[in-house]
């Protein structure tokens, strides 16, 4: 059994009696005109199937039987497009027991789920889907008066899905381990570039450097990038999901790049903050150290066990005293540590969180509080389903705020505070214009945490040394 068929029979095990699961991958979509965007799998699919041909969809039911809808063999559309695995070597390729032609799916999906009691789906993740299984199971009530039973209710498969993927296996951790590799890789290429540049009298743009992290990436065999990447110089480092353009980078500017490879489905997420000539300026080193501090402060308090809100919770705490002890903030207007926490003075300059899941997707999904069961989740009459916006999902109404999330080992999730210094009349001028942000890939074990994309430093004297080579 590989690790797909491994996923599948949990999911199973997992569905009522009479449950079936249909999991979509992603359609291709177009650019422009006769031109699509690259084309990339639904993670939930992909996670099931390991199957990366677009136009399929996978049925798993209680017995633990799969199922696979996918693009027939077609030697005239492969000439253009590529090879196509097809539904005759999909069961042997795939672990699946049974393969069908996409073409076939209105023919044959109302089959599978008839006399079946509930059909489990990702909500709201693909435009129409849901109209689809409306028709099915439509199809299927029409035949109730010769005893055929229509399933009566449909439940979010994501409720199930989103638990087994926050728990990443052994195969998964080590993909991410190569993919934060790669895009380490391409950290330093980029900071050695800029610093080299320079002395050189060259002109360079952010765009220079993002094309030297892309040319490293696809070097080292990524598909893609996990996202798009930021490459911000000078004051463009305050905005914080600003794209790599044509600013220039020039002497005496810090860079912030947050980039990071997508590896066999797999992402990275790395933000290094770097002087673009190699040397770090008093204001910049001074900034710089308050939020290498505050993360140091965060990955100590990372470890199973904890709250998912232990690690930002740290780095409050050191952000706060340091703005205060670098005159950002003062005792006078905003009070101490406490009162900056509680009153949250601290998001003039500190405005995002300090973690998120990562995995086959760059914000990967999994709940940040205590989730319930998904057994117990609310569920919708497929009748009433029309009656709701599509990514609802009722939830009862509670008086208190949830629990955070407990870290368990086989999670990974980032680690990145920073400090955004704009012109202001309440800032020291020394700091304006000053964006930093360090992050860093940490995977919860059972004994502490392991940064997985420490290959490109983030103390001082090693990023200065590593640019002056």
């Amino acid at each position: 059994m590989n690790i797909y068929q491994e996923r599948r029979q949990r999911l199973s095990s997992q569905l009522g009696p009479m449950d079936v699961a249909i999991i979509p991958t992603a359609p291709t979509r177009t650019r422009n005109r006769d031109s699509d965007h690259p084309y990339r799998f639904d993670s939930y699919f992909y996670y099931l199937t390991g199957f990366v041909e677009p136009d399929a969809v996978l049925f798993v039911n209680a017995a633990g039987e799969s199922v696979l809808f996918c693009q027939p063999k077609d030697l005239e559309r492969e000439i253009w497009d590529g090879y196509r695995l097809g539904p005759e070597e999909a069961p042997n390729a795939l672990g699946v027991e049974r393969a069908h032609s996409i073409g076939e799916i209105n023919h044959y999906a109302p089959q599978y789920l008839a006399n079946t009691e509930s059909v489990w789906y990702p909500f709201g993740t693909h435009e129409g889907f849901d109209q689809k299984i409306n028709t099915w199971i439509a199809t299927l009530a029409q035949r109730a008066r010769a005893g055929v039973k229509a399933p009566q209710v449909l439940k979010n498969a994501c409720s199930i899905l989103d638990e087994m993927r926050l728990i990443k296996d052994a195969h998964e951790i080590q993909i991410m381990k190569d993919a934060c590799s790669i895009s380490a890789k391409a950290h330093i290429r980029a900071m050695q570039y800029s610093a080299q540049a320079l002395r050189e009298k060259k002109s360079i743009a952010e765009y220079h450097l993002e094309a030297e992290m892309l040319h490293e990436f696809r070097r080292h065999g990524s598909e893609s990038v996990a996202y798009t990447s930021i490459v911000a110089a000078g004051a463009n480092a305050c905005v914080l999901h600003y794209r790599a353009d044509k600013a220039p980078v020039k002497e005496g500017d810090l860079v912030l790049i947050d980039a990071g490879c997508e590896l066999n489905g797999y992402a990275s997420d790395i933000t290094r903050t770097f002087p673009s000539n190699g040397r770090f300026t008093g204001p910049q080193r001074d900034l710089y150290a308050l939020v290498l501090q505050a993360q140091e402060a965060s990955v100590a308090a990372t470890r199973a066990g904890v709250a998912f809100t232990a690690p930002h919770d740290a780095c409050l705490k050191v952000l706060s005293q340091g703005l205060l002890d670098l005159g950002l903030l003062n005792t006078n207007e905003h009070g101490h540590v406490d009162d900056i926490i509680e009153h949250r003075h601290y998001a003039a300059y500190y405005m995002h969180r300090t973690s998120h899941w990562l995995g086959l997707d760059v914000h990967d999904c999994g709940s940040y509080v205590q989730a319930p069961s998904p057994q117990s989740l609310t569920t919708t009459s497929w009748r009433q389903l029309a009656l709701h916006a599509p990514n609802s999902n009722p939830t009862p109404s509670t008086n208190a705020s949830p629990a955070p999330r407990t870290l368990e080992a086989g999670m990974v999730l980032t680690i990145e505070p920073g400090l955004y210094v704009r012109p202001s009349a309440s800032a020291p001028e020394a700091f304006w214009n000053l964006g930093i942000r360090i992050e860093d890939d940490a995977w919860v074990r059972e004994d502490g945490v392991e940064l997985i994309s420490r290959e490109v430093p983030v103390a001082i004297d090693a990023i200065e040394h590593l640019m002056s080579t």
